[in-house]
């Protein structure tokens, strides 16, 4: 991340103390590409520092109140979307239909809780899984609790790290690149998977009609041979 990034959240967090911190937390849940990996790590450094203008445990609590209520605005979008909505948009789609979008529901209606506490601890995911969740309409209670402790977790680790090593607050910026190059590499490849077994599913469902109409017409296309 450029300097002048840098240079702007630790102004907010000079300026105004816990609440830049709270705000800056905030824009990174609403707009992924303000990186917590900086932010965070940087929170914790102005923590250190003998001027700080809050404490490290300050520092944790503004940020996980801005992780809690940018996870809000984002579910708050995803009810609004609707699954309804949801799949006329797929139906619209090419490779995909509504029976995806009723089954991805059923899928985060028995796992949603968990993708939600593991999605706030991985880059990349942590704010976009607010909006499945709130397709989902998942309980608002159960929503909060699990974005809370993976928000907390997340922060503290982050904050905590940044205070310890004070001007070298960069070394934890520097391992979370790797970590999220990781991560964005499993999720380019999850991905490409799944676009691949759509176009194959889309194919073989155009191809089922004209076998169909035609039995027998080769061993292979028997029952028995498949």
């Amino acid at each position: 991340m450029g300097t002048r990034i840098i240079g702007w959240i630790t102004g907010l967090m000079d300026s105004v103390g816990g609440p830049g911190v709270f705000l800056a937390i905030l824009l990174e849940n609403v707009f992924p590409p303000i990186p917590s990996e900086v932010i965070l790590p940087l929170a914790g450094f102005t923590a250190a520092r003998p001027d700080a203008p809050y404490g490290v445990v300050e520092a944790i609590l503004w940020a996980t109140a801005g992780s809690l209520l940018g996870a809000v605005l984002l579910y708050g979008l995803g009810a609004a979307i609707g699954a309804d909505r949801l799949r006329r948009i797929a139906e619209r789609m090419p490779l995909v239909d509504a029976r995806d979008v009723d089954a991805s529901i059923d899928w985060f209606t028995r796992y949603g809780s968990i993708a939600v506490l593991v999605g706030r601890l991985v880059p990349g995911v942590r704010s976009l899984i607010s909006i499945p969740a709130g397709i989902d309409r998942m309980p608002p209670l159960t929503f909060g609790a699990f974005t809370l402790l993976g928000s907390l977790l997340w922060n503290s680790a982050l904050v905590v790290a940044g205070y310890l090593l004070g001007d070298n607050w960069h070394v934890v910026t520097d391992w979370m690149d790797r970590f999220s190059t990781v991560a964005y590499v499993l999720l380019a490849l999850g991905l490409i998977g799944v676009t691949v077994w759509l176009i194959r599913r889309s194919v073989r469902r155009r191809s089922a009609p004209g076998a169909a109409q035609r039995p027998q017409d080769s061993p292979e296309e028997t029952p028995e041979s498949r």
